[in-house]
C-alpha cells in the first residue's frame, strides 16, 4: 500500500511539474512569436512605404517633363 501511495504522490509531482514547465514553455513561444510578427510588419511597412515614395517621385518626374514639353 505505500508504494501504491509512492507512485502516486510521484505521478503527480510529475503531473504538475510538467504542466508548469509548458506554460512557461508557452508564455516564452508567445513572446518570441510576437516579437518577429512584429519584425516582420515593421519590416513590410518600410518596404512598403518606400516603394510608395519611389513611385510617387517616378510620377512626379514623369509630370514635372510633362509640363516642360508644353
Amino acid at each position: 500500500m505505500k508504494n501504491l501511495f509512492a507512485f502516486g504522490f510521484l505521478a503527480l509531482a510529475l503531473t504538475v511539474a510538467s504542466c508548469g514547465g509548458n506554460t512557461s514553455n508557452t508564455e516564452a513561444n508567445a513572446d518570441s512569436l510576437k516579437g518577429i510578427v512584429d519584425s516582420t510588419a515593421k519590416t513590410l511597412t518600410d518596404s512598403i512605404n518606400n516603394v510608395a515614395d519611389s513611385a510617387n517621385s517616378k510620377i512626379d518626374s514623369i509630370a514635372d517633363s510633362v509640363k516642360n514639353v508644353k
